[in-house]
């Protein structure tokens, strides 16, 4: 007879947790019969002690087994999906899920919305007049199939993994977040449970990530892609870079301008470029090969197909975006070579305008956020914009300004970052990109 305390102390003490037991607390304190103190002092065992890969699949799959599973296998199109952890200026699923659609795979991207300094896809989505996140299993499937459409993001059902919603605010309040075992387990009990064949994960690195750093970003990353070959989806990892904020915005409405700007061939380098190598990736994961992503970003395949999600959705495309009532600029304090902008600090800012939320369920503002007119390695002049502040609410500026006081560097030498750091194969195997 498994009882809460014996798996509790069995993971204090170090031992190996058995599936059945794991499957068994998991199944409990989904039901409400392991109470909170007690899954949380396993929790902090958990961080403590860690969980082997034999584990953390059983973790992973009892998770799964809590609610319910997608079944895309009527679809004539493979299913492939993208994961990132999170980032600031990251939007790159608006442009991406349209994308990889007009190259012939069936895109189900379920998203969630933003806490803190990092934003959330459905928060910049719902930006656009009438657009809905939230659908049924039936419209989605029939979004997906629809040869004009093909791409669908929206809100994971309530019935998707039901256990890691409820750890997961449990860990948020006790101090047993920073786990990787259980970070990997919570991504990927949703991303398996969505039905997805393949999975390309996008795995930031540095101040602006969660992970600060390449030694946790790739345990992580491995930890995951060995979830996923598990559990049976090709997965894949990326690890790149986030000391820097991504495109030239971080904000809801702004960052689906800046996307509409990647569809119609144009937009900020390092944005089209990671959409790209993100594209490429999804494709090979799902067995489409001759395709380029690039001659559809070039040739309006792509903003078709954005087009039609939005409209199925109930959105219209061609609103215009709402924008805040106030904005504020801060201006270069001297010439030189721009060596550092802070992603950390430039996302703080943004979620101090309204862009983001303390806590879930909280309001944001569609059209708050962070312009910046300049990247590191770019030159900028004593006196020009520096940054753009946006509001509706003016007395939110001063303590946007103060994450931004020491948010950027200037020097004579350009910075050398690669966007990629690291590709981790479906082996686990870690190659240099």
């Amino acid at each position: 007879m498994t009882d809460p305390v014996s798996v509790i102390t069995a993971k204090r003490d170090g031992g190996e947790l058995s599936a059945a037991q794991i499957h068994w607390v998991i199944d409990a304190y989904t039901r409400g019969e392991v109470a909170d103190e007690q899954m949380s002092a396993l929790a902090m065992a958990i961080v403590f002690r860690g969980l082997t890969r034999a584990e953390t699949a059983a973790w992973t799959d009892a998770m799964v087994a809590s609610g319910g599973r997608m079944d895309f296998s009527r679809l004539r199109r493979p299913t492939v999906d993208k994961h990132s952890t999170g980032g600031v200026g990251d939007k790159i699923t608006l442009p991406l899920a349209p994308l990889v659609a007009a190259c012939g795979a069936a895109v189900p991207q379920l998203s969630g919305r933003g806490l803190g300094h990092t934003g959330g896809t459905l928060d910049k989505l719902e930006s656009i007049p009438g657009w809905r996140a939230d659908l049924g299993a039936e419209e989605i499937h029939s979004i997906l199939a629809d040869p004009e459409i093909g791409a669908v993001v929206c809100a994971a059902g309530s019935g998707l993994a039901p256990a890691d919603r409820k750890l997961y605010a449990l860990r948020d309040v006790t101090g047993t977040v920073e786990s990787i075992p259980l970070i990997a387990s919570s991504i990927m009990s949703k991303k398996i449970a969505e039905g997805t064949g393949a999975l390309v994960l996008d795995v930031k690195v540095g101040s602006g990530a969660f992970m600060k750093n390449l030694d946790d970003a790739r345990e992580l990353a491995s930890t995951m892609v060995d979830l996923g070959a598990d559990a049976g989806v090709r997965t894949v990892a990326l690890l790149t870079a986030m000391d820097s904020p991504l495109g030239n915005t971080a904000g809801n409405a702004l960052e689906v301008a800046e996307s509409l700007e990647v569809l119609a061939g144009g937009g900020p380098a390092d944005v089209v470029e990671l959409t790209l190598t993100l594209a490429r990736e999804m494709l090979a994961a799902a067995g489409i090969d001759g395709i380029d992503p690039e001659r559809a970003l070039r040739d309006g395949r792509a903003m078709d197909r954005w087009r039609s999600m939005i409209r199925a959705q109930g959105g219209d495309p061609r609103a215009a975006l709402p924008t805040a009532r106030h904005h504020e600029v801060v201006r270069a304090t001297e010439s030189g070579v721009l060596t550092r902008l802070d992603a950390m600090a430039v996302g703080v800012a943004a979620w101090r305008l309204g862009a983001g939320r303390e806590r879930q369920g909280q309001a944001v503002q569609a059209g708050a956020g962070v312009r910046w007119h300049a990247k590191p390695g770019e030159t900028v002049a004593a006196g020009q914009p520096l940054f753009t502040l946006y509001s509706d609410t003016p007395r939110l500026f001063d303590s946007a300004l103060a994450a931004l006081a020491d948010a950027w560097s200037v020097g004579d030498t350009p910075p050398s970052t690669p966007l990629v750091f690291e590709r981790i194969g479906l082996s686990g195997s870690s190659v240099g990109a």
